[in-house]
């Protein structure tokens, strides 16, 4: 799962308050540049920690940005973690409201924030695809299309030359079934996963 749009929530604990926001990000670099972003939406806040998650399987990484080790940023991870999201950055940002609230005071307000937001997230269900590159005679269309009739393949790009040459998308799961089957139409039908191409298909939760 992953958030669709920004989704924030806030929490008083003995004076401090903590504000949580969840963004959307595909990747370390925009990571970094929406947290930059915050920082400066929001200069005034004692502290900014994070915690982000990107991709399947998924990376992480998280930050107590001041706060004593292990007290803001693991616990905002947790949180995600727990939640089963991902291709997201989480941002606690608090404000000091005079009185410290101890190392276990700071875990729980912490995660009772991140908690809050995700309790509050719009999120969308992923299914991890991957995209097949297939050359093909014209002859060998009407049987690749009866091979693929019911199956959840989609069709990304076609063209159209001296051969058929088609972009295709399945579920990563269903990747090896659908290579077999090209390979039963045969040897005039060329087919390649594209290793470096991962993409996901969205539902709406």
């Amino acid at each position: 799962r992953a958030p669709s749009t920004i989704s924030e929530a806030e929490i008083r604990e003995r004076g401090s308050r903590f504000r949580a926001r969840i963004v959307p990000v595909r990747d370390e670099p925009g990571a970094k540049a929406e947290l930059e972003r915050i920082r400066q939406d929001e200069p005034s806040a004692t502290h900014h920690c994070w915690a982000w998650r990107l991709g399947w399987p998924a990376t992480a990484r998280s930050s107590d940005a001041g706060e004593p080790s292990g007290t803001a940023g693991a616990p905002i991870l947790r949180a995600v973690e727990a939640a089963g999201v991902s291709d997201c950055l989480l941002v606690v940002s608090r404000w000091f409201g005079g009185t410290k609230l101890g190392r276990g005071g700071l875990v729980r307000a912490y995660g009772a924030a991140a908690r809050a937001c995700l309790e509050r997230a719009a999120l969308v269900e992923r299914t991890e695809t991957r995209r097949v590159v297939v050359e093909l005679p014209y002859d060998r269309m009407g049987g690749l299309e009866r091979r693929l009739g019911s199956e959840e393949v989609v069709v990304r790009e076609q063209s159209f030359g001296e051969s058929v040459r088609l972009e295709l998308e399945i579920e990563s799961g269903r990747l090896a079934w659908l290579l077999a089957e090209l390979a039963n139409l045969g040897p005039s039908v060329r087919a390649r996963a594209v290793e470096e191409e991962r993409a996901s298909r969205e539902d709406s939760r």
